[in-house]
C-alpha cells in the first residue's frame, strides 16, 4: 500500500505552449528547449490499483496514455474509479467528453459544480449507465475511491469566466471553487489548483499537513500585464501570485507543510523554465514545481 500521486498535466488552462501566444515559455516550448506542460490534472491511488483523478483536462486522453498507472489492465477497463472537480473552469472540466467511452466511473462534485455540468446538454454524453453523479456537501468525508477519503472546502475564488456576469467578484467562498483534503493510510494531502487568498480558515485547515499542492499560476500578479498579453492580474483571474508579501511563497512561511508543491501554472510563469531564478528562488524556499509525469509518494 502506497499514497502516490501523478501529476497527469501541471500547466493551467492553455498550457504550454499554448496554441496561440508568442511568449518567452512558449515559443521555447516550441523548440524543445524546455519541457512542454499539459493543462492541470492529478491523479491519486491509495494502493496503486484504484485511481482517481481531480480534474478532467481537455489534454486527458494524451495524459492518460503517457501514464502506465492508468493503461487499461483488460478489454475496455482502466484503472480510472472516479473523477472529481474542484471547478466549473472549462480546462477542468472539458476532459469529461473523452471519459464518455462506456466504462464505469463516479464523477464527484459539489451541487453547484454539477449543475454548471447538468445545464450544457454536451456532456449528456456521459451515459448515466456508466457515469454515476454524485453530489457532495461542502465538509462532508467520502470515499474518492478504495482506501482514498475525501472532504470538499470553500477557498476563496470565482465561477469560470464564462459564467461571469456583469459584476466580478473573486474572493467568493462557496461551491463553486473548493480544495480538497485526501487522506489515506494516516497521511494528509490538500489539493487547491485555484485560490485568491490565503484566509485564516485555509492557514489552519493545511497547517500539518504532510503535502499541499497548491495555485501557482503566476509568479507575479502583473505578469501577462507586463508581457502584454492581458489586462487582466492574477487577483482579477481569481488567483494568488507566487512571489511578493501577499503571495503563497510568503503565506506558506509559518503554515508546517511536509511536502509544498506548485500546480497549474500559466505558460507565461518563469518558473517552468527549469534554470530560471524564480524557479530557484522558489525551489529556496521549499516548494516544488510540478512537472507532467511527475509522481510523488505521501
Amino acid at each position: 500500500m502506497s499514497f502516490r500521486a501523478h501529476i497527469l498535466g501541471a500547466a493551467a488552462g492553455g498550457g504550454l505552449p499554448q496554441w496561440n501566444c508568442g511568449c518567452e515559455n512558449c515559443n521555447l516550448a516550441r523548440r524543445g528547449a524546455i519541457p512542454p506542460q499539459t493543462q492541470s490534472s492529478v491523479a491519486f491511488s491509495a494502493n496503486g490499483t484504484d485511481w482517481a483523478i481531480l480534474n478532467a483536462s481537455p489534454d486527458i486522453r494524451d495524459q492518460m496514455a503517457r501514464a502506465a498507472v492508468l493503461h487499461p489492465t483488460d478489454l475496455r477497463k482502466s484503472p480510472l474509479r472516479s473523477v472529481l472537480l474542484t471547478n466549473g473552469d472549462i480546462d477542468h472540466v472539458a476532459g469529461l467528453l473523452t471519459l464518455r467511452e462506456q466504462q464505469a466511473f463516479d464523477l464527484f462534485a459539489t451541487s453547484e459544480i454539477h449543475q454548471v455540468i447538468a445545464d450544457n446538454p454536451i456532456f449528456a454524453a456521459l451515459n448515466p449507465a456508466f457515469v454515476t453523479r454524485t453530489k457532495i456537501a461542502l465538509d462532508q468525508e467520502f470515499e474518492l475511491t478504495t482506501g482514498l477519503s475525501a472532504r470538499l472546502f470553500a477557498v476563496p475564488g470565482k465561477v469560470p469566466l464564462y459564467l461571469e456576469g456583469g459584476i466580478v467578484q473573486t474572493d467568493l467562498e462557496g461551491e463553486q471553487t473548493v480544495g480538497v483534503h485526501l487522506s489515506a493510510e494516516g497521511k494528509n494531502v490538500f489539493y487547491i489548483p485555484g485560490c485568491s487568498t490565503m484566509t485564516d480558515d485555509l492557514r489552519y485547515r493545511i497547517d500539518g499537513a504532510d503535502m499541499v499542492m497548491f495555485d501557482g499560476t503566476l509568479w507575479q500578479d502583473d505578469e501577462m500585464v507586463t508581457a502584454g498579453l492581458s489586462q487582466k492580474t492574477g487577483q482579477r483571474m481569481g488567483h494568488m501570485s507566487m512571489s511578493g508579501p501577499d503571495g503563497s511563497i510568503a503565506a506558506f512561511e509559518d503554515i508546517a507543510v511536509g511536502q509544498k508543491v506548485f500546480v497549474h501554472m500559466n505558460n507565461t510563469n518563469p518558473v517552468l523554465r527549469p534554470t530560471s531564478e524564480q524557479k530557484k528562488q522558489a525551489e529556496a524556499a521549499g516548494w516544488t514545481v510540478a512537472q507532467d509525469g511527475m509522481e510523488l509518494k505521501i
